[in-house]
């Protein structure tokens, strides 16, 4: 049996608009210097603390610049996303084995269940496991091994396919074999870095690559 756990942001849903929008409202309000979209999106899929703290410096008040990132970005800005190309016929491959599928995403997890809804991924995943609003299992290793617990899944058997390095470093904390979605918000050698086991071009490619990490013959 295969299992993979996707990443979110940067790996099925290119979310950049609304994350940015936020974010730059928080710092505005805060009285800050807006930070452009190109300083940004290297940040997208990092935990709020961290981005708000890489940007403000760490003795400033980061919990109000994520109260106010929240309140911009569920008012106004969490739909403000689509779908990668290629994503449905890649759930649709992988289905053709069975595949267990799941998000493991370090956005909190009350928000991203209703991402997913919106955007019609629940039919394909079995279970969305996110953050909590304090933080809670916001670093990718401790989601990962509270996603293992929950699931019973092997973690041999399993794959963790993101886009940024801390999703590769979660899986291999973990023992899940990796992907490395190339196509996401990772700088340039970012996956390469992190030694991903494997790296994929597109979404298409997920399920080809899947199957030969896990000697999963198909016809």
């Amino acid at each position: 049996m295969l299992t993979i756990f996707f990443d979110l942001d940067g790996t099925l849903l290119d979310s950049q608009p609304g994350i940015i929008s936020s974010i730059q409202q928080a710092m505005t309000k805060l009285g800050g210097e807006e930070p452009s979209a190109d300083e940004l999106r290297g940040l997208i899929g990092m935990p709020l603390p961290y981005i708000f703290t890489s940007l403000m410096g760490e003795y400033a008040d980061v919990g109000e610049a994520v109260d106010l990132y929240r309140d911009h970005y569920t008012e106004e800005a969490m739909y403000d996303a689509e779908p990668y190309d290629g994503i449905g016929e890649m759930f649709d491959e992988l289905h053709t084995v069975d595949a267990k599928l799941f998000i493991a995403t370090s956005k909190p997890q009350i928000y991203a269940q209703q991402i997913v809804e919106h955007f019609g991924i629940h039919a394909h995943i079995e279970r969305v496991f996110g953050s909590e609003l304090d933080g809670t299992n916001s670093d990718k290793t401790a989601l990962l091994q509270f996603a293992l617990d929950e699931t019973g899944e092997d973690p041999a058997k399993s794959i963790m396919v993101g886009d940024r390095q801390m999703d590769i470093f979660g899986a291999k904390n973990n023992d899940i074999l990796n992907i490395g979605a190339m196509w996401g918000y990772a700088d340039d050698g970012e996956l390469h870095m992190a030694e991903a086991d494997m790296l994929a071009g597109a979404p298409e490619e997920i399920p080809e690559i899947s199957f030969d990490l896990l000697g999963i013959e198909t016809d």
